[in-house]
């Protein structure tokens, strides 16, 4: 779109005001670009005017809203700030606030949840468009890195589609391997459609230990090695658990503390968004300048949900964007603080 044709088209929306003045449902029924694109500059528009940090780093920028034109001009805050500041675009106090596992030598990221509400909508609507409805499914977890400590937005998520699912054997396993291997033989048996989700370490705790042939079974791993194993990259890992499952394809979720969204891979390594989830990435050497799809930069997020934090958030993730808006994960900027779901090294 010619670009005063497409500044006249979403002027309505550069206006700076004090409320969101947005219907949160709507924006999990976005259906078009131009939709996601009013949401979006409302929300930056919003969270300038509300959040003291981001409001201070993009006058730092000289990125204020009467400056910018086109989403990609936006500043994508680092998702560093989360560790060191409060990100919060209300004066309202946080209901919730979700935390990273993080490491010995390194502080752990906190969200200051507003509205837990959004983040169920998000993630269920999100379900429901890569899964279909969750009753369909047994939902099995093996998430003990997550399940041992307070605070985590993947336990949170998981418990919740536990028990939407309504399906007796759903729940979480800890360090019973071998129940988890009884009960999966038997749920994929006699036919009833599973999803086993599990961090990767325990997976191959898992499939060291037990091999199966299943059927009737989505496999998906949310995570990395949590320190408990060495890292390897996402082919190599895959190949494993691919062998030790039985499974034609492993599948994936992508998503972190910071956000409210998901992203999901169903096997090609290739993962897909929400309409209210956008990835973007940005010049490895120039932060502030977009790349072009098809080549390697780091993975900025546009995550809808996330009104009453920060929308615009640049990862630590190097990735690569298509013309379709899928993405794939390459690796991190800094090796030695390997954290958060999925993210594995090069």
């Amino acid at each position: 779109m010619d670009s005063f044709f497409y500044a006249l088209a979403l002027s309505p929306y550069l206006c700076s005001y004090k409320s969101p003045m947005i219907d949160t449902n709507k924006i999990f029924g976005i259906k078009s670009k131009l939709e996601f694109e009013r949401f979006a500059w409302q929300i930056f528009n919003f969270q300038y005017n509300n959040n003291v940090v981001y409001h201070d780093f993009c006058d730092h920028l000289e990125k204020t809203p009467n400056k910018l034109v086109g989403i990609e001009e936006i500043p994508f805050m680092p998702i560093e700030f989360f560790r060191s500041k409060k990100i919060i675009s209300s004066k309202k106090n946080s209901q919730i606030v979700f935390t990273s596992s993080g490491t010995t030598d390194t502080r752990t990221s906190k969200h200051f949840v507003i509205d837990p509400s959004l983040y169920t909508k998000s993630y269920r609507a999100a379900f429901n468009r890569f899964y279909g409805d969750v009753t369909k499914y047994c939902v099995l977890a093996l998430l003990p890195s997550y399940l041992e400590r307070e605070g985590s937005s993947l336990i949170y998520m998981v418990n919740d589609l536990i028990d939407q699912s309504h399906h007796p054997d759903s729940g979480f396993y800890l360090n019973n391997l071998k129940g988890l291997q009884e009960k999966l033989v038997h749920l994929d048996a006699q036919g009833d459609q599973t999803l086993l989700l599990g961090v990767s370490f325990a997976l191959m705790d898992l499939v060291e230990k037990h091999t199966f042939s299943l059927k009737n079974t989505i496999v998906m791993e949310t995570g990395g090695m949590k320190g408990k194993r060495k890292e390897v990259v996402r082919e190599a890992l895959h190949g494993i658990l691919k062998k030790g499952f039985g499974v034609s394809h492993i599948h994936s979720e992508y998503g972190m503390t910071e956000l409210l969204s998901q992203a999901y891979s169903q096997g090609d390594g290739l993962f897909k968004t929400p309409p209210w989830m956008k990835v973007l990435i940005r010049d490895p050497e120039d932060p502030l300048s977009p790349q072009n799809d098809g080549k390697t930069g780091g993975i900025n997020i546009i995550d809808l949900a996330n009104i009453y934090s920060c929308s615009f958030i640049a990862t630590q993730d190097l990735g690569k964007r298509y013309t379709d808006g899928s993405f794939e994960i390459l690796g991190r900027f800094d090796h030695s603080d390997i954290r958060g779901c999925n993210l594995m090294v090069l």
